[in-house]
């Protein structure tokens, strides 16, 4: 992988090597508030805080001081919070670590932004048990046999069609969630094709 940030939000601390790895190697990491906390603990350094601060220890916020962004007002989440931030400053290569796992009405939502993510730069988000893609357009992603394919749309008068899964999308409006969950790879390679509309992937680890 390139040269690229991880913005770090204040969910489950990553367990599997693929996310812990991406985390110990990031050019950059930037936390969302309060995941400051856990990633001091981890023996990681930050290079920036960002968010209310409410969640955060007056200790991180003196020793950290000249990192720490604070950033009041309450329309958005700290994850979205630090995006922007990170795009602001040319930061666009951006994986996103720690978004799940704890809250389940938090994982819901940071989900869901990542199709608003996509529009500002970059991005991905990984758990401990795969990868999440936004897609704004056409697209298509490197699998292998038998890998867990699901797929979501944002929008659901979107019209998918797909090549490569076991269970093919044909011109398909997904109008709820769970409906294109839990197919898989026939091969290699997968395609989706749309005219418009917003959708995410999620491509399980092996």
């Amino acid at each position: 992988m390139s040269e690229y940030t991880v913005i770090f939000a204040n969910g489950k601390f990553p367990e599997h090597e693929i996310p812990v790895g991406i985390l110990k190697s990031a050019t950059r990491i930037v936390c969302c508030d309060g995941a400051a906390e856990s990633l001091l603990d981890s023996g990681l350094e930050p290079f920036a805080i960002v968010g209310d601060c409410d969640s955060l220890s007056s200790r991180v916020i003196e020793k950290y001081e000249g990192i720490v962004f604070r950033i009041s007002e309450q329309e958005t989440n700290d994850l979205s919070k630090s995006v922007k931030w990170c795009t602001e400053r040319g930061y666009n290569n951006i994986v996103i670590l720690g978004a799940t796992g704890k809250r389940e009405d938090h994982t819901i939502g940071n989900i869901s932004l990542l199709a608003e993510y996509a529009r500002m730069a970059a991005v991905k988000m990984i758990t401990d048990t795969g990868i999440f893609h936004p897609l704004l357009k056409s697209g298509g992603f490197e699998t292998f046999a038998g890998q867990q394919v699901s797929v979501f749309s944002i929008d659901p008068m979107t019209e998918i069609t797909s090549t490569g899964l076991m269970y093919p999308l044909v011109n398909r409006k997904i109008g709820n969630w769970w409906e294109a969950t839990l197919n898989e790879a026939a091969g290699d390679h997968i395609t989706l094709d749309f005219s418009s509309g917003r959708v995410l992937v999620f491509l399980s680890f092996p």
